[in-house]
């Protein structure tokens, strides 16, 4: 008898250590990660930021750009000091090669004078197209309101933007970069932009 209620307890034991460890990891949330070449969803299509296309399978993004969703229409980002295709030093001559140079804050939305005046005063000071995966278009009225906000002092010196962007070199120190490709001023015409 005692053999029984020994075996008896060890099951219990067992079963009761299955379910709080089967039952604590059936309540997690999979693990969030930071994605180049986010997909975002917008009705029923789904989009990219506009960029190369060196995302995984193809897909198109800022450069150096790593994105997570944390909410309905808004998205952490990260800036890093890489090219399209990982080309070094893309952003800055003077910071790290990968070096992580801004936290960004995207917020998907139309432009309006209304709203852009908004969104300036909050240090969203550029918009972004949206492309269409399926058909390569723009989205035809929503952009994604960029906000950079740097974490070191730096030269916005690299070839790409200087080459590609037509960006003129400037320092950086920590804060909102309100000289980051400024547009917020510029009404959205997707016909008319590249």
């Amino acid at each position: 008898m005692k053999f029984t209620l020994q075996k008896s307890i060890q099951m219990i034991f067992l079963i009761t250590l299955f379910m709080v460890t089967f039952g604590a990891n059936a309540h997690q949330k999979p693990k969030k990660e930071f994605v180049h070449g986010i997909t975002i969803k917008i009705h029923h299509d789904r989009y990219h930021f506009a960029g190369p296309p060196d995302g995984v399978n193809g897909a198109t993004d800022v450069p150096g750009h790593t994105w997570l969703r944390i909410g309905k229409n808004r998205y952490l980002g990260k800036h890093y000091n890489t090219g399209p295709f990982g080309a070094p030093n893309f952003w800055s001559s003077d910071a790290g090669d990968g070096e992580l140079l801004y936290v960004m804050e995207a917020v998907i939305d139309t432009w309006s004078e209304k709203k852009a005046m908004r969104y300036y005063a909050k240090g969203f000071i550029h918009y972004h197209m949206l492309i269409n995966i399926e058909t390569g278009l723009p989205h035809p009225s929503k952009v994604a309101w960029f906000k950079h906000v740097a974490v070191k002092s730096f030269e916005f010196d690299g070839a790409g933007p200087l080459a590609f962007g037509g960006i003129d070199a400037y320092s950086v120190k920590p804060g909102v970069d309100y000289m980051m490709t400024p547009n917020w001023d510029t009404p959205y015409a997707p016909n008319l932009n590249p």
